[in-house]
């Protein structure tokens, strides 16, 4: 596996500091949700693009994916919205986009995975033609591997895909087996991050010191084949008070790489 993490980790570093730390901490590769500590989308100008490619190249790291916030099954406008994205990947060699599945007050839920299963189809050719993947998340509604099992089993094209986060098909009752054998064997990207039960709500814990069988995981994907990006989600943007992206990023892929046994 290719270990990378996501700039949603490090909010207060700029893009040329990102290129740095992950090189000096040993990642292979970078996904990018922010740039310079800011949501980013495919309206950039011309510079930052310029700027943005050359720093990775220069530093000789791969963009794993960009993290859209297109909500597939929430959106006006998704399959428009996901084609600029694509353009920014091809230009940035980025082969996958994440996408949200997202829901709306007004649908139910089978009205809701119509609408996303309408807007991969009607986006699929175009991510074909462009060789850039879309990848659904585990996320918000679509917390659950079933729910998106059932979206991507409607679309059948290679530039479709899930992306599986370790943290929320568990906390909707599903254990690993259950998430590969729901996504059917099409995951194509991964993110981790472990967390601890808080009465209600959950709190983000560095790797290993959670009850997320984020090992478990790693190695049922190994077993299966799996030797695509799993990312670290350090999600320090929305969660000030958990330790710093200097903590945390060194100690995720320390552990990461023991329990692949690479060290």
């Amino acid at each position: 596996m290719r270990l990378a993490y996501t700039t949603l980790a490090c909010p207060g570093w700029s893009v040329e500091q990102v290129a740095e730390r992950t090189r000096e901490y040993g990642y292979d590769g970078i996904e990018l949700r922010l740039l310079d500590g800011e949501i980013f989308g495919p309206d950039l100008d011309a510079a930052q693009r310029r700027r943005v490619k050359s720093v990775f190249a220069d530093a000789q790291l791969p963009i794993a994916t960009l993290d859209t916030s297109v909500r597939i099954a929430a959106d006006e406008a998704p399959a428009e919205d996901l084609k600029g994205w694509i353009d920014l990947a091809r230009e940035w060699g980025a082969p996958w986009l994440r996408v949200f599945g997202g829901a709306r007050d007004d649908l139910t839920q089978d009205q809701s995975l119509d609408r996303a299963s309408r807007a991969l189809e009607q986006i699929a050719p175009f991510a074909e033609e462009h060789g850039v993947g879309i990848a659904v998340e585990t996320h918000d509604v679509f917390a659950s591997a079933v729910i998106v099992g059932r979206v991507i089993d409607r679309v059948p094209s290679p530039a479709i895909g899930a992306l599986w986060d370790t943290h929320h098909p568990y906390r909707m009752g599903e254990q690993p087996a259950q998430v590969w054998e729901a996504l059917k064997g099409r995951v194509v990207h991964t993110h981790v991050k472990d967390a601890r039960r808080n009465g209600d709500g959950w709190d983000l814990v560095l790797l290993g010191e959670g009850e997320v069988p984020v090992r478990e995981d790693l190695d049922l994907l190994r077993e299966k084949g799996y030797d695509a990006w799993t990312v670290v989600e350090w999600e320090k943007k929305w969660h000030p008070e958990i330790p710093d992206p200097e903590i945390a990023l060194p100690q995720h892929i320390k552990v990461l790489r023991q329990w692949l046994g690479e060290n």
